[in-house]
């Protein structure tokens, strides 16, 4: 089975493509919406939680993502604690959802695949790109809030060009090149390359 990342910067459409994937029967793991459940299903890094950040970062026994934000927005060391923290257990949830699939690849995507070493577990990695206006457009919209925000939010993340020269493969998500024949095309090579492995 051939493991494949996938990743890109804010707003660059990552999920979007993932969910491409999903309809063409591909299982994906999302990084991000495991880290939010194991927030409050994993012992360990919810004692964690409390321990560094404090015990009203939980409220109702929910994780309280905008006391959560205000503690780590404006400083970056409590947010390199934080990464620290959560990174761990997911990358054990990923391997063990990994391990149950029987596709004959899987796709996980991550917005820090590089950052956290994760990407060394996996056999290609796919970059999705897109024209700065238009991923800074996207999250105004999604999250509604102003530039500035997603200006800071994306001068926090890796250099764009950076990532991508990482990447295998590349997914223009530009609103000019259509992207599900771009999924098609990389379904296809992976289904090969799956076959070829299997083979040897």
């Amino acid at each position: 089975m051939l493991k494949i990342g996938l990743t890109g910067g804010i707003g660059s459409g990552k999920t979007t493509v993932a969910r491409v994937f999903e309809l063409l029967n591909v299982p994906v793991y999302y990084a991000d919406e495991a880290s939010k459940r194991l927030y409050h299903t994993d012992a360990a890094l919810r004692e964690a939680m409390v321990k560094h950040f404090g015990a009203d970062v939980y409220k109702d026994d929910q994780l309280d993502r905008v006391r959560l934000a205000q503690l780590v927005f404006h400083a970056p060391e409590k947010l390199e604690l934080l990464n620290s923290l959560v990174h761990p257990p997911t990358l054990r949830d990923a391997g063990q959802w990994m391990a149950r699939q029987t596709a004959p690849y899987i796709i996980k995507e991550a917005a820090l695949l590089f950052e956290t070493g994760s990407a060394g577990q996996l056999d290609y990695i796919i970059g999705v790109t897109a024209p700065v206006h238009l991923r800074i457009k996207r999250v105004m919209d999604r999250d509604h809030i102003s530039r500035e925000q997603v200006q800071q939010r994306m001068d926090r993340q890796m250099d764009e060009n950076i990532k991508m020269r990482l990447c295998d493969f590349i997914i223009h998500n530009d609103e000019q090149q259509m992207v599900i024949p771009q999924v098609l095309q990389l379904h296809s090579e992976f289904l090969e390359k799956a076959a070829s492995a299997t083979v040897q």
